[in-house]
């Protein structure tokens, strides 16, 4: 590990904003990205038009790195024709209805085309373009590294590590069980690949030579200090920054990431047909017992009535993506939880 955090993405100090699939905020990028850090945006389902617009929008809000997050395609994303539109619709027709929805029609396309996004990322130029469910392609890499991009990629075993780290990447992020949202694993079964940050940072960093960022479980000083222990050069940090002013969670969702101590969380594919963590509520109960599509299919599918209760601020129908340390974090503002992560250091 011959290049530190710092000096490979130009930041002040070694703490990532973790991107958020659908939340992500220009205001909090910038805010992590203006305070030292590494601000991220996540861009799952933006087509190419968009990412433009936004990766603009985040020049105009900060002079400083960002890193711009995509999903990288695993092969077994469902395609509309091959899905049982009636079954699938059935399993939400009951929370269209509530919501004062029509029920969606089969689309032509779940996502964007990933070429065009990719070649988006590439045309905006961010300091760090980070991936999640697989391995960068040597084109890929080349292409981002010829514009002055640094690649990150995520594991969450030490299998996929090895991986990423053979693949090219200028870093990797290990992300333990107890991280917020989707289990981005892409070698083997998500199930089993359950590893807490405690047990995944170290082996990591014992496996490869590139520096290694610690997600999962981080929420305060004393989880910066406990992944620099284990031999990480950085955090990413996702719930924390999550429940603050800068972000556009909802304000039910900002209330529920302060009470997971109580609450605790659950892993569920009901919501988005992949597995991922967040806070047991009716639509995640209520859509485990009737069964689920196959991803992208359920998620776009739930995105139709999510919107609405987003707009109505429904924790009841939201996707509550949370980590297990989300309540450890009081930090009203971005600069708050910053600041309470950077004394870990």
């Amino acid at each position: 590990m011959t290049r530190s955090i710092q000096e490979l993405f130009g930041i002040d100090v070694p703490i990532v904003l973790g991107p958020f699939g659908g939340v992500s905020s220009v205001a909090l990028t910038a805010a992590v990205s203006n305070a030292g850090g590494l601000g991220s945006y996540g861009l799952y389902g933006y087509t190419a038009e968009r990412i433009a617009a936004t990766a603009a929008e985040l020049r105009a809000a900060t002079d400083k790195p960002i890193n711009l997050n995509l999903w990288w395609p695993t092969g077994d994303e469902a395609d509309p024709a091959d899905v049982d539109w009636d079954a699938a619709v059935a399993g939400v027709a009951p929370f269209y209805a509530e919501a004062g929805l029509d029920l969606p029609a089969r689309p032509e396309h779940f996502l964007p085309p990933f070429d065009e996004q990719l070649a988006a990322v590439i045309e905006a130029r961010p300091a760090v373009a980070s991936f999640v469910y697989g391995v960068p392609g040597a084109v890929a890499i080349e292409a981002l590294h010829a514009v002055g991009t640094r690649v990150v990629g995520t594991a969450t075993n030490v299998a996929e590590a090895r991986a990423l780290a053979a693949g090219g990447v200028d870093a990797i992020i290990a992300s333990g069980m107890e991280a917020a949202g989707h289990r981005v694993t892409f070698i083997g079964a998500a199930e089993d690949s359950l590893l807490g940050t405690f047990a995944l940072v170290p082996q990591v960093v014992d496996a490869v030579e590139v520096p290694v960022l610690a997600a999962g479980g981080v929420a305060d000083r004393r989880g910066v200090a406990a992944a620099l222990a284990l031999g990480a050069q950085g955090v990413v940090v996702g719930s924390a920054f999550l429940a603050t002013a800068e972000s556009v969670a909802p304000a039910s969702h900002k209330a529920a990431l302060h009470t997971v101590a109580e609450s605790g969380t659950v892993l569920t594919r009901a919501m988005s047909g992949r597995l991922a963590r967040g806070i047991e509520n009716d639509a995640m109960r209520r859509l485990a017992a009737v069964g689920h599509a196959r991803f992208p299919a359920q998620n776009m599918l739930t995105g139709g009535f999510r919107r609405v209760a987003a707009e109505q601020d429904d924790a009841s129908k939201l996707s509550l993506w949370a980590g297990q340390a989300a309540s450890l974090a009081i930090g009203e503002t971005a600069a708050d939880v910053f600041a309470e992560l950077a004394a870990g250091f």
